[in-house]
């Protein structure tokens, strides 16, 4: 990032993030000091963050249809995840939402066989609709968070107003960032300071 971009922008990753792109999805909104930032806020800012991610070619556009179906599935993944957090069933919502997406541009299977490697099979996405292929590849990405062992790490930032979701490295961990758990314990410093 360049050094004139807004200071937002430059948040720690949270643990996860670089590994599962749903992850990322779900923690581009989330609140600073002076209120609540939306990396999606409009059809370029989300187009942008499709191609950095290189889930959606460059010249492929992005109507303002195709936001409103990312912020859908970003507020579903965040329903799931707290649902996955707490250890309970989800709403039918947010679970058709991921389902959709999923259905929207189903890859199609096929056997790859090269002298070097052998037989294996690999999957060829539907690139017909290049925004509904993005979408169903955040949606395959979540499941595999969700489904897999990395679903039990899932955990929502313990920092008041952060909501962005990590994957615990420990049980103990509560924070994304340490910035957040800083945070967190100079209020509660001049809390206890306050009240002497």
């Amino acid at each position: 990032m360049d050094e004139e971009s807004p200071y937002y922008l430059h948040h720690p990753v949270v643990p996860g993030e670089d590994r599962f792109a749903s992850l990322g999805l779900v923690n581009t909104r989330f609140t600073v000091s002076h209120g609540t930032v939306d990396l999606l806020e409009d059809a370029e800012a989300a187009h942008l963050w499709l191609v950095r991610r290189a889930l959606l070619p460059d010249p492929a556009p992005l109507a303002g249809r195709h936001l409103g179906r990312l912020l859908t599935l970003r507020e579903a993944l965040r329903g799931l995840f707290a649902s996955r957090e707490a250890h309970t069933a989800p709403a039918a919502g947010p679970l058709e939402v991921l389902n959709s997406a999923l259905a929207a541009a189903p890859a199609t299977p096929r056997l790859v066989w090269t002298a070097a490697d052998g037989p294996r099979r690999d999957t060829d996405p539907d690139t017909g609709n290049p925004v509904a292929a993005a979408l169903s590849a955040l949606a395959e990405d979540s499941v595999e968070l969700l489904a897999g062992p990395e679903g039990d790490q899932l955990a929502e930032c313990g920092a008041p107003g952060c909501a962005r979701w990590f994957l615990r490295s420990h049980g103990a961990r509560r924070w994304c960032t340490t910035r957040c758990g800083n945070r967190v314990r100079a209020a509660r410093a001049y809390a206890a300071k306050k009240g002497q």
